[in-house]
């Protein structure tokens, strides 16, 4: 039987377990990345296992979130990172050289290695063929200690790509295909990997578009092969010594398989609120537009724009638009600097924004109130732009930019003429003089603590017994946005969760922290897909800290599960979907073995207001050893204390 890219990277980093669908396994992570707004805890963690250096082949940690600087607090924890990263092995890359996914694309990720980042688009990598894959901050901890990282067997959902695209076309539109085909949902427990004689016409950057994105699937990851492509990138990257060929074999079994004529592909936007929302840009032509951002990690490559510079030459945008590019990286910058693309977009009317995350996250540049913004981003999320009544449509940069001239969503293949051909340069600028290695001598390295650097609050064993009220009740698809928003108020907060703490659910119930603090404990009901999006492993701990003992959902996205169980909060689903719509805010929620329970039969009785109802516990061993712990951190202490009573 033959074997898919994902399950070959896979089985050679197993550690613990077999290659088993379902079943769980500890694969071993050769490279780690932190970005500023979930690094600052990551760290925080990483030290309180006094592990005295990296244990992986490469880690960076690198500040793009959070780079506005209006008081003390980003500064303070930027100096953190710095100091942290030296005396520990890590590499750091300086606020301004650029956004995490796109310069680790270019600089530090390989064919065949494992990546695991505490950013939630960490799988952009696997468009060079390397199983990158987002997760919590104290995952990403512990792989740089040294431990493996568990999941479940994926299965592997192959998307096979035949054709070529039309013109003005591009990558986000085939993700977008994507999404409207399967949903939010529809990557859930699964690997997407890419496949087709449709490959060859996509270069790393154009198949990073799409990975990046596959996190909006729900999906563990998404992997393209490593091929010819690759190599080419890797040569203009000056890595083509780090290039190894991996392909499918060519009897590879599949657990799904979707195929698409790259030729069928047309214009897309994502409408708002939900990234699957999905619609032709050709049905859109009548809606008016406020603002125009170009960039995020997914589209702010250099080949992005510079298409857009070529849309844009001698033009000036519609005066009714705001128009603001935020270039990938310190690399991206300089090249289009130097070939005429940034007088272009400059002499057009572009503000040009540092090379940061910025709009993406809500850290400024939010539209006017009800207004139309269309952006090259990953996810619209009501109120995630800062702007709560937005309409937010995602869109590739050949849309945005002729709607940026028009004053209206417009289709580039109505309104352009010839598509220009888009060449990479023989060389790209290649200049790493802002990723700083560790130090020589990290003895000597003193660590730098702002005031607002906080120590990370205890974790207690799991009770026997709980009672609580619920909370909070909310519906399907909820965001770590909506549990704990990012943006300019919210994120320099990130490293004291007391004051994170007051902003948790305040899009959806103000009141939420006070009714949390008066309770001292509860339970939080949700409905589908709880907790999609962001990694922010923030939106686990605020709850923690808040004191909620347990999630009941209808459906967990994986990433969020996880965070929760690391932190101590036991998540269960209902057997029968249908008792969810008997629940209400403040029922007494009454799980009188919930120790045992999880230990025994994987499912709980509970009792909401004397009615009894059934709560599936689905948990590995090591899952429930850490929720009796009280979660992670305090697990790994135990396992130390454990050797050292051996040792003596």
């Amino acid at each position: 039987m033959g074997k898919s890219v994902a399950q070959k990277i896979l089985e050679i980093h197993i550690v613990e377990g077999e290659y088993k669908y379902g079943s769980e396994i500890g694969i071993k992570i050769d490279q780690t990345l932190t970005q500023d707004a979930t690094g600052t805890l990551a760290y925080l963690q990483f030290e309180a296992m006094n592990v005295p250096k990296v244990q992986t082949e490469i880690s960076v940690s690198y500040v793009d979130h959070n780079t506005l600087q209006t008081d003390n607090r980003n500064m303070d924890d930027h100096l953190y990172l710095q100091s942290v990263a030296s005396k520990y092995g890590i590499y750091y890359s300086r606020p301004g050289n650029g956004i995490c996914h796109q310069v680790h694309l270019e600089r530090f990720a390989r064919p065949g290695y494992t990546l695991l980042g505490s950013d939630s688009h960490t799988p952009t990598s696997g468009g060079i063929g390397m199983i990158a894959i987002g997760s919590g901050g104290l995952d990403v901890a512990c792989a740089m200690a040294g431990e493996p990282f568990f999941l479940k067997v994926p299965k592997v959902i192959n998307i096979k790509l035949t054709g070529k695209l039309k013109p003005w076309a591009s990558a986000k539109d085939i993700i977008l295909r994507i999404l409207k085909i399967k949903s939010v949902k529809g990557g859930v427990g699964a690997i997407i990997e890419y496949s087709g004689d449709g490959l060859k016409n996509l270069s790393v950057p154009e198949r990073a578009v799409i990975t990046n994105m596959g996190a909006e699937l729900g999906a563990t990851t998404s992997i393209f092969p490593s091929d010819e492509i690759t190599l080419d990138f890797m040569k203009r990257q000056g890595r083509e010594h780090q290039f190894v060929e991996i392909k499918a074999d060519e009897d590879a079994i599949y657990d799904e398989t979707i195929e698409i004529d790259l030729s069928s592909i047309v214009t897309y936007a994502a409408a708002p609120h939900s990234p699957d929302n999905v619609k032709k840009i050709s049905d859109l032509s009548a809606v008016k537009v406020n603002q125009v951002s170009i960039g995020s990690c997914t589209n702010s490559s250099y080949r992005d724009l510079w298409i857009v510079g070529k849309i844009l030459e001698g033009k000036v945008i519609a005066k009714n638009v705001s128009l603001t590019i935020s270039p990938g990286s310190k690399q991206v910058f300089s090249m289009i600097s130097r070939d005429g693309t940034l007088t272009r977009l400059i002499d057009a009317g572009a503000r040009i924004l540092e090379c940061a995350c910025g709009p993406c996250i809500g850290m400024g540049q939010s539209p006017n109130s009800a207004g139309v913004s269309l952006r090259t981003f990953n996810r619209n999320f009501e109120g995630r732009s800062g702007t709560k009544d937005a309409e937010i449509y995602l869109v590739s940069p050949e849309v945005a930019a002729i709607s940026a001239l028009n004053g209206f969503i417009s289709d580039p293949m109505e309104h352009l003429g010839i598509m220009p051909e888009f060449k990479f340069p023989d060389e790209f600028v290649i200049d790493d003089r802002f990723i700083i290695p560790p130090a020589i001598e990290p003895d000597k390295v003193q660590i730098i603590r702002g005031p607002g650097i906080k120590p990370l609050p205890e974790q207690k064993p799991l009770p026997d017994s709980i009672e609580a009220k619920v909370i909070i009740k909310v519906g399907d698809n909820i965001t770590t946005d909506h549990i704990l928003p990012a943006g300019a108020k919210v994120l320099p907060y990130r490293s004291d969760i007391p004051k994170i703490s007051e902003f948790a659910f305040g899009s959806i119930d103000p009141e939420f922290y006070k009714k949390a603090l008066k309770e001292k404990t509860g339970v939080i009901v949700g409905g589908e897909n709880y907790g999609q999006g962001s990694s922010r492993e923030h939106a686990a701990l605020a709850p923690k800290y808040l004191g909620i003992a347990v999630v009941i959902a209808k459906s967990f996205a994986r990433i969020h599960k996880a965070n929760l169980i690391n932190f101590g909060i036991v998540p269960m689903t209902f057997e029968n979907p249908g008792d969810y719509d008997s629940i209400k805010e403040t029922d007494l929620v009454k799980i009188s073995s919930i120790k045992s329970d999880i230990q025994g039969s994987k499912k709980c009785e509970a009792y909401i207001n004397d009615k009894k109802i059934i709560l599936n516990v689905d948990l590995s061993e090591r899952d429930i050893q850490i929720l009796l712990d009280g979660g992670t951190l305090a697990n790994i202490k135990n396992k130390f204390s454990k050797i050292k009573i051996v040792e003596g």
